[in-house]
């Protein structure tokens, strides 16, 4: 068993500074969108599609689109409604598209590890692929890259100055042993010999000249959705992206399940049986709440949460109010169950760490003000209750009963709507480390004085699994209770920098040093056009 993430993070000294802020909390892992469209303009139905997924990814974001000959990929560090205007959208033309957003969990968070990444095969055409997970046999991987000979060079020639030349991610090792077997076996065959080989989360979303293509791992750890336009296929890593683009839903992809869309129509191939772990922290806060996850929705599994919240640990208080905006349906449902008044004590400031300019000194020191602020005339004299999604390292639960204690806050009971996290994710989600997770290392009465509130209190997981409306054997709640359903290896074969840091990766091709990425020049275009 796991005992700690290979990579600890680095400790801040001030613990409710903007960064500590912003560190505490779960990190989104990653969106993939695909849409098969004779007609549309796909690229824009995939810049809407990521648009709806930006939760879960904000650092970069990227289009690939294919008419049958050619295939053209711009992508660049950002929102997506930062990097794609008109004039980029038009440039990409096509009946098939391929986005990605990502919040980096193996690789750095640079350029030349955007995706989606994109490889040429022998044969003269390319792949572009996007991935939604994370593997954990990537040294495995890039072994194997290595001895075949795999093409992991520089993905686009017009990479902007300063960038590295080579990705660093487990995402760009699968797309360059798919190209390289494609030339010989076809791009659906090679991925039907190449899927069973993945050990970890995987929902991919990848295409050649003329072909769709949909995977998900044999657990399912990760959402992936298949959706209906009236002249096409769209698949998607939550619903809510096949509501913006006017797609109906038709079902989820499978686990071990491989799709195919061309002009045949849709194909289903398996490439593993499935044994399916979904992630239980999509219910929790990662998805949207107006997604539909195993057929129930995430807002009222979230409102169902907060109402067992209030059966297991009751407060006597004045009003209920949540952290927004993942707080707010369990709290909800915590003040119905309760019969407490609900209210919004907290306002947020939805353009958080969406800048690239640092506060001054000045402004560091108001910390969680940045996020969030609080409406002094609502909970002055009030008896709190304050409802969270998680506790990471508790900077952020600290900080915030300061504030309303400043704000004039009589009392304030925390309650979260999920058990303590005490485990690192190694499929997809970006947590502390271990000795950094608070619950590690303090018992709840520890945590209450740590974070200073008068009481606090945590769902069960027995309660947030049957909220959930899911057997609890199809369910990953390893970051709960350490039971990892994909078996880990040892630390050395893990990490978020493991490419980074390979010793063979100058000598073999596989990576590079992650060197800056100028602010300047972003976005690169990418040609493959048969003969």
């Amino acid at each position: 068993m796991v005992t700690d993430l290979p990579y600890p993070g680095v400790s801040k000294p001030d613990q409710t500074s903007p960064e500590a802020i912003e560190q505490d909390v779960p990190r989104e892992e990653c969106g993939v969108f695909g849409v098969w469209a004779p007609g549309e303009e796909v690229a824009k139905l995939a810049f809407y599609g990521l648009f709806a997924l930006q939760h879960r990814g904000q650092e970069a974001a990227g289009i690939a689109a294919a008419d049958g000959t050619q295939m053209l990929v711009y992508k660049d560090l950002g929102l997506v409604s930062q990097i794609f205007d008109e004039q980029v959208l038009a440039s990409l033309q096509g009946h098939i598209a391929v986005g990605h957003n990502r919040y980096s969990t193996t690789g750095g968070g640079t350029w030349e590890n955007a995706q989606p990444t994109f490889r040429t095969t022998a044969g003269g055409g390319g792949v572009a692929l996007g991935h939604n997970g994370n593997l954990v046999n990537t040294a495995e991987l890039m072994e194997r890259v290595v001895t075949e000979g795999a093409d992991t060079d520089a993905q686009n020639t017009s990479a902007p100055a300063g960038a590295c030349e080579r990705a660093t991610t487990d995402s760009d090792l699968v797309c360059a042993l798919l190209a390289t077997h494609a030339a010989e076996k076809g791009i659906e065959q090679a991925a039907l010999e190449l899927l069973p080989t993945l050990s970890g989360a995987f929902s991919m979303v990848f295409s050649d000249e003329s072909t769709l293509y949909a995977a998900r791992d044999p657990h399912g750890v990760r959402p992936l959705v298949l959706g209906r336009l009236e002249r096409g296929w769209v698949v998607a890593s939550e619903t809510a992206a096949l509501d913006i683009v006017g797609a109906s839903f038709v079902r989820e992809v499978e686990a071990g399940e491989l799709i195919a869309v061309d002009e045949r129509g849709l194909r289903s191939s398996r490439f593993a049986r499935p044994n399916p772990k979904g992630c239980v922290f999509e219910y929790v806060y990662l998805a949207r709440p107006d997604t539909t996850i195993g057929g129930r929705s995430v807002h009222s599994t979230r409102v169902e949460i907060g109402r067992r919240l209030a059966r297991e640990h009751p407060a006597e208080a004045d009003l209920v109010i949540p952290v927004p905006e993942s707080g707010t349906p369990a709290a909800i449902g915590y003040a119905q169950e309760a019969d407490l008044p609900y209210g919004n004590g907290l306002v947020k400031n939805a353009y958080v760490g969406r800048t690239f300019i640092q506060p001054s000194q000045t402004i560091r020191q108001l910390g969680i003000r940045l996020k969030l602020n609080p409406l002094r005339e609502v909970i002055r004299g009030k008896r709190l209750v304050v409802v969270d999604d998680s506790v990471v390292r508790g900077n952020t639960q600290r900080a915030l009963v300061r504030m309303l204690r400043e704000a004039g806050a009589s009392e304030v009971h925390v309650r979260i709507s999920s058990p303590p996290v005490r485990w690192p994710c190694f499929y997809g989600i970006d947590f502390a480390s271990r000795a950094e997770l608070i619950a590690n290392g303090l018992d709840m009465e520890g945590i209450r004085q740590s974070i200073d509130a008068d009481t606090l209190g945590y769902v069960s997981l027995d309660a947030l699994i049957s909220a959930s409306e899911q057997p609890r054997s199809q369910l990953c709640s390893a970051c709960f209770d350490g039971h990892y359903p994909i078996p880990v290896p040892d630390s050395d074969q893990l990490g978020k920098y493991l490419l980074e840091n390979s010793d063979d990766s100058d000598e073999s091709g596989v990576a590079g040093p992650a060197e800056p990425v100028l602010p300047s020049g972003y976005g690169a275009e990418d040609a493959v056009r048969r003969p």
